[in-house]
């Protein structure tokens, strides 16, 4: 039995939004490269009622499906560009210029 997805109004509008551009950047990319869809499907070994839900933005599809098929379409670093080293440099506990102080945290 197929897992249950979740609704897309469970997640933040943005997200909802850049999940249905990347769907539809995925199919276009994938019928303008005349990429069958049970091809694709086999590259990224999942079945092709996912791919369906991952072309149609659905976010019950994992975020490693869309980027894998990002990447496979040859557009992952246009699609989904690599953050600044800045926000993975340093330590996890420093703190953000300008944000909350520690004491009005809790």
């Amino acid at each position: 039995m197929p897992r249950t997805l979740r609704q897309s109004d469970a997640v933040a509008t943005q997200i909802a939004e850049r999940l249905r551009e990347w769907g539809a950047c995925i199919r276009t990319q994938r019928v303008a490269q005349h990429i069958r869809a049970s091809d694709l499907c086999a590259r990224m070994e999942i079945s092709l009622p996912t791919l369906r839900r991952i072309e149609q933005g659905d976010p019950g599809a994992s975020a490693a499906s869309y980027l894998n098929a990002l990447l496979i379409l040859g557009v992952f670093n246009v699609a989904a560009p690599s953050l600044p080293a800045e926000y993975s440099a340093g330590s996890p506990s420093a703190r953000v210029p300008g944000g909350i102080e520690e004491d009005d945290y809790f």
